[in-house]
């Protein structure tokens, strides 16, 4: 592909360039102020998660030592990451002769605001989804456990029970691994190394609110990235969809990763556009950032490795156009992505081994794809990059995405994918989430051929078919040589679309699965659609058209976007009340707290729980998941095992062990009868009475189910 190429290692130049006065606007003060604000959170990001990783590694991660180690490289990565940035649009549709208008305060004010309002939106609802049932309480916990210790892994203090007991005890609990004689938590390091920067500052109340936080963060980068691709006149419009989304408000009021994979992904691509604007020494600094908080994201998710996996392309595409950025990018992206390995292999490994049928072709695939393109910036070294001939490719390529996306959404009518490899426990709740919904049971059905339709549910039809034919124009665009700043964008947005919608790997209920639309498929839908808008309004303009219909259109197509994801969000529902017309109700998780109670609820369960216990969780026979064990180990501060419920005999002597070793032995168990008869009297010690999200597979989520949580205990007496 020939986008402006140049030979000369000087020149600006060649794949990615920007530096067409027609198509870059001059710096005003508007357009500094938003592109530096949508920058600047993953710059802090980075600071941060450099510092953290290798003091957890050395077990000092300590809030004086990160204060110690992450603010001098704040000062060295923000003013280095603000200096060069200017925020010019430069992948809009329609170039002003003589550089585009300059930015207009409102746009900057609006984005902000949709920012500030959907953070102080999502602190007011946010959840306390701190109980080990889901990946939030898993994130939440880890942050716990690394604030508080400052280490890794977990030790499972086998001696506090006497032995294992031939190994009826067991220490590893729902996302936390037993290896030996430690717990290793699942998942990656970079959320748990933000959160316990809560937990340092005003506790777990904190911590649980950081969500928002980043959730508000990530809206201002999406908010960045479409004032530099589109103009920032449209960013308002942009950040509001993503904003009023569901799958952005559900991901955002819990600990999950996706919210600051956003904010490094969108603050990277940020970065890589402002730095082929920059010359000197500005474009390798800017390039050098951009490619770090790309490949950071590693350690936000492991998905990350298939959503960035498109910069390796570009990185040979940089090279081949001998692009002054080329080295500094891929030295960037090798040391994020670095730092993400060394957490998974180090820290995460058996997390990595329980995902191995997902990873090992993603590593195929990210072999094939390095080796090839190693291979292809060598046979074209002394040549450049390969120039398209012909004009039948460009118009091709676009019909080829729209083709793509009429694949996906045919594709439950042609389509019923199964799952061939579940487990027991899978099944069983895969029958129950469609009994719930009224659904024939069928456990092997994953329901992914939906996945597209999962997005009309959470954006709506319109949104989907101009962001179709947004990605159709820039791909063809891209291939004459036009609007080079979307090279990367595009392709990243393309890819992880095409790959996530094809095999989402989650269990498919909702809101749960929609987390994975959070990073890249939503975010791609709604910046092409409202580039498209921006396109049409352009087209529209060149031609005589009246004014007033122009805008008409215009405000319809906005309208078209945001509607529906309102619609979905406040479950917006219009029934025909007969002879008194039309009724409207709006039920839905969008003013509905959930997952509420649970700090108080924990820390009750802490504070009659002795500061010399041994906790067993006796789990029925076929219950092995003690979602509290965590809690219990990382809040109440003492250790826990779990024992399931075979032989009474069993218990018996596990608390005689435990009272020889001389602790106090206490069991916990969801029933009463669990824990009775071992010479003490039951109690209560939590009931928690909750609302959460639903557990919908085939159509979107629009009201609440109860969660309860019953925990008894029972204190046997010394024998000594």
């Amino acid at each position: 592909m020939s986008v402006r190429v140049r030979s000369q290692a000087s020149g600006p130049e060649a794949t990615g360039a920007a530096h067409d006065p027609a198509a870059v606007s001059p710096p005003d003060a508007a357009a500094r102020l938003l592109g530096r604000l949508s920058v600047l959170p993953a710059l802090l990001a980075m600071a941060w998660l450099l510092a953290g990783l290798p003091l957890l590694l050395a077990g000092q991660f300590t809030g004086v030592l990160m204060l110690v180690v992450a603010i001098p490289l704040a000062i060295i990565i923000v003013p280095a990451g603000l200096r060069w940035t200017e925020g010019r649009t430069v992948g809009a549709p329609i170039a002003v002769s003589g550089g585009q208008a300059r930015v207009p305060w409102w746009a900057v004010a609006g984005v902000i605001l949709v920012a500030a309002g959907f953070g102080v939106d999502q602190m007011i609802y946010h959840s306390q989804f701190i109980i080990v049932t889901r990946d939030p309480g898993a994130y939440f916990q880890f942050a716990n456990w690394i604030a508080h210790h400052h280490s890794l892994p977990i030790p499972t203090d086998q001696a506090a029970f006497g032995g294992t007991h031939g190994g009826a005890l067991r220490f590893d609990s729902y996302a936390y691994y037993q290896v030996g004689s430690s717990i290793v938590p699942q998942f990656m390091a970079g959320l748990p190394m933000v959160l316990a920067a809560a937990f340092w500052t005003a506790g777990a109340g904190a911590a649980t609110g950081m969500g928002a936080i980043l959730g508000a963060c990530g809206v201002l980068a999406f908010g960045g990235l479409v004032a530099r691709l589109v103009g920032a006149r449209w960013a308002p419009l942009a950040a509001l969809v993503l904003a009023i989304s569901l799958p952005e408000i559900y991901t955002t009021r819990s600990t999950f990763s996706e919210p600051l994979a956003q904010i490094l992904l969108f603050g990277g691509l940020c970065l890589l556009i402002d730095s082929l604007n920059a010359d000197g020494v500005g474009a390798r600094v800017l390039a050098g950032l951009a490619g770090l908080a790309l490949g950071l994201t590693v350690l936000v998710r492991i998905d990350g490795v298939g959503d960035i996996l498109p910069v390796v392309p570009y990185c040979g595409l940089l090279l081949l156009g001998r692009r002054r950025q080329a080295l500094p990018f891929l030295a960037g992206l090798v040391i994020g992505g670095g730092y993400g390995l060394v957490d998974g292999f180090a820290l995460s490994l058996p997390y990595l081994q329980s995902i191995r049928a997902a990873l090992e072709p993603l590593s195929l695939v990210a072999a094939l794809v390095l080796v090839v393109t190693v291979l292809v910036v060598v046979a074209r070294w002394g040549k450049g990059v390969p120039k398209l001939a012909g004009t039948w490719l460009p118009t091709a390529a676009a019909a080829l995405v729209i083709l793509a996306v009429l694949a996906f959404a045919v594709r439950p009518y042609v389509q019923t994918v199964r799952n061939g490899a579940a487990s027991a426990s899978s099944d069983s709740a895969m029958a129950a989430m469609q009994r719930a919904d009224g659904l024939p049971i069928d456990p092997t059905r994953m329901y992914y051929e939906l996945s597209l339709h999962w997005v009309f549910w959470y954006i709506g039809v319109p949104a989907v078919i101009l962001g179709t034919l947004g990605a159709a124009l820039v791909t063809r665009r891209l291939l004459r040589g036009e609007s080079p700043a979307w090279v990367l964008p595009l392709a990243i947005f393309a890819w992880a679309t095409v790959t996530t919608l094809y095999q989402p790997s989650i269990t498919p209920d909702q809101p749960w699965a929609s987390r994975r639309l959070v990073p890249t498929v939503l975010p791609g839908f709604i910046l092409l659609a409202v580039w498209a808008i921006s396109w049409l309004n352009g087209w529209l303009r060149r031609r005589p058209v009246d004014q007033a219909l122009r805008v008409a259109v215009v405000a319809c197509c906005g309208l078209a976007i945001v509607i529906p994801a309102a619609f979905t969000t406040l479950g917006i529902k219009i029934t025909d009340s007969g002879a008194h017309g039309y009724s409207f109700a709006a039920d839905g998780l969008a003013f509905k707290k959930t997952y509420q109670g649970q700090i108080a609820a924990v820390n009750g369960m802490c504070a009659v729980i002795p500061k010399d216990a041994s906790v067993v969780f006796v789990n029925s026979v076929g219950d092995d998941e003690s979602w509290l064990a965590e809690n219990v180990r990382a809040t109440c501060g003492v250790p826990v095992a779990s024992l399931a419920l075979a032989k009474p005999g069993t218990v018996a002597q596990v608390v005689r062990a435990i009272d020889e070793v001389g602790r106090q032995p206490v069991l916990l168990g969801k029933e009463p009868q669990l824990v009775a008869g071992y010479g003490a009297p039951v109690r209560q010690i939590m009931k928690l009475r909750d609302s959460v999200p639903p557990n919908t597979l085939t159509g979107p989520p629009l009201s609440t189910v109860p969660f309860v949580v019953n925990v008894w205990m029972s204190k046997p007496a010394s024998t000594g």
